[in-house]
C-alpha cells in the first residue's frame, strides 16, 4: 500500500471517484450539435417557398399571360412600359395595365372568350374608359356597316353606355345631370359649349351637325359624357323637319333602322341616344319598338327629353331592358340668364325631393353661362353633377 505524504496524520485520504465517460462535456456538446443540425434540416425542408430566397432580385415571380401559361413577372416589371395582363372578372377578357414613365397606369381591354380554365384576377377598378384615352374609340365596341362604324356590346359584355360614361362618386347624395343638346348645328355655339361648360355636363350632338368627329373627340378629351341626338318625326312634319334621315311612322322598320344606323355612324364614343324632336314617332309604340330594341342590343341608353307626355319610350325600355331616363325640366324655355338660373334652382328642388333630376337645355350663350355659374354654386351646396348615364335604369 502506498503512503500519501500529504494526508493529515492518522487519516487516510479517500480514493478519487471514477467519472463515467457517457456524459462527458465533449460528448454532450457533440450530441447538441448533432440534434441542432437535424432540426435545422427539417425546418428548411418545410418552410414556405417565399422564405427560402432572401434575395428579392433572384426570387422567381410568376404571372399569367394571355395564353394562360406562367411567365416571369420580374421581366414584366423591369421596364416601366410593360404591363400585367389580367382576366376580366365578367367574361375572361384580358385587361392590360401599362405603367408609364411618370408612374401613372393606363388600362386597356382586349377580348378573350372564357374557356372555364385558369384563375381570374379580379380588378377593383371600374369598366369606364381611361380619361387619358377618352378622345379615342374602343375597336372592341364597334362593328363595320355600310354606313360606317356602329356601336356594339363587346365580346366580354362591356357596353358603350358603361365604357364611355363619366365616372361619379357613387355617393347617395343629391345628383343632377344637365344635358346641353343641339351641338354641332352651330360651330360657334358648339365650340363655346365644349370649352366653357364644366366637364360634369353631358353634351348631346345632333346627327345632322357638322364636324361631329372633331367636336366629340374634343368634348370627350375635356371630360364630358356624350349623347347622339337622332331625328324623329314630330307631329307637324314636314313643316317642322328635324333634318336628313328622320325616322318616320309611315316607313317600315327596315327603313327606319337604316336611318338610325346612318345617324349612329356619324360619330363614336357616346353612351346613348337622345331624341331630336320626335313627339309623333315616340308616341307610336309599333314604330318605336324595333328602334328601341336595336338601341338596347347595342348596349346604349335612351334619354327622352321629356317634351312629350305621350311618349312610349319608358314603357318599351322597361319591357326590353334598355337603360332609360326622362328629362325632368327644360331649363331654357325662356332664353334669359335670370330665368334659366331660376329653372336650375327648380331642378335642384326636384332633385332634393326625388334624389335625382335631369335638366335639358340648348347651346345658347345665356344657357352656357348660367349652367357654368350655377353648377359651381350647386356643388358647394352638396349637389353632385353627374353624367346622364349615372341616372338611367332598365
Amino acid at each position: 500500500m502506498e503512503t500519501d505524504l500529504h494526508a493529515p496524520l492518522g487519516q487516510k485520504r479517500p480514493e478519487p471517484r471514477k467519472r463515467s465517460g457517457l456524459f462527458s462535456p465533449s460528448r454532450l456538446f457533440g450530441l447538441l450539435a448533432f440534434f441542432g443540425v437535424i432540426g435545422l434540416s427539417i425546418y428548411a425542408s418545410r418552410m414556405p417557398a417565399t422564405l427560402k430566397t432572401s434575395d428579392p432580385a433572384s426570387a422567381q415571380q410568376t404571372s399569367t399571360a394571355e395564353n394562360g401559361q406562367p411567365v416571369d413577372a420580374t421581366a414584366a416589371t423591369a421596364a416601366p412600359d410593360i404591363g400585367l395582363d389580367r382576366q376580366a372578372p365578367h367574361s375572361g377578357a384580358n385587361v392590360r395595365e401599362t405603367t408609364t414613365a411618370d408612374g401613372s397606369v393606363i388600362t386597356t381591354f382586349s377580348p378573350r372568350p372564357r374557356d372555364g380554365e385558369g384563375p381570374a384576377l379580379i380588378s377593383g377598378g371600374t369598366r369606364t374608359q381611361d380619361s387619358r384615352l377618352a378622345g379615342f374609340p374602343n375597336p372592341d365596341l364597334e362593328e363595320d356597316s355600310p354606313f360606317g362604324k356602329l356601336p356594339i356590346i363587346g365580346p366580354d359584355g362591356l357596353r358603350p353606355t358603361e365604357y364611355f360614361a363619366r365616372p361619379w362618386s357613387g355617393a347617395r347624395g343629391t345628383r343632377i345631370a344637365i344635358v346641353i343638346a343641339g351641338l354641332g348645328l352651330s360651330q360657334t355655339g358648339t365650340q363655346r359649349a365644349v370649352k366653357t361648360l364644366p366637364p360634369e355636363v353631358t353634351l348631346a350632338f345632333a346627327a345632322s351637325g357638322n364636324s361631329l368627329a372633331r367636336w366629340v373627340q374634343e368634348g370627350r378629351r375635356t371630360g364630358h359624357e356624350v349623347l347622339l341626338q337622332v331625328p324623329f318625326e314630330p307631329f307637324d312634319y314636314p313643316a317642322n323637319n328635324p333634318g336628313p334621315d328622320t325616322l318616320l311612322i309611315a316607313r317600315n322598320s327596315a327603313a327606319n333602322l337604316e336611318n338610325l344606323h346612318k345617324s349612329m355612324a356619324r360619330m363614336s364614343n357616346y353612351t346613348g341616344i337622345m331624341n331630336y324632336m320626335g313627339a309623333r314617332f315616340l308616341s307610336d309604340a309599333k314604330a318605336l319598338e324595333p328602334v328601341m330594341r336595336d338601341i338596347g342590343k347595342r348596349g346604349l341608353l335612351f334619354l327622352d327629353d321629356g317634351s312629350s307626355a305621350r311618349s312610349q319610350t319608358g314603357a318599351l325600355a322597361k319591357t326590353l331592358g334598355v337603360d332609360h331616363a326622362f328629362g325632368d325640366l327644360q331649363i331654357d324655355g325662356t332664353v334669359n340668364a335670370d330665368a334659366i338660373l331660376k329653372k336650375l334652382d327648380e331642378l335642384e328642388r326636384i332633385a332634393r325631393r326625388n334624389g335625382t333630376a335631369i335638366g335639358v337645355g340648348f347651346a345658347f350663350d345665356e344657357t352656357i353661362d348660367a349652367v357654368a355659374k350655377w353648377s359651381e354654386e350647386a356643388t358647394g351646396r352638396g349637389v353632385e353633377i353627374v353624367g346622364v348615364a349615372a341616372l338611367t335604369s332598365p
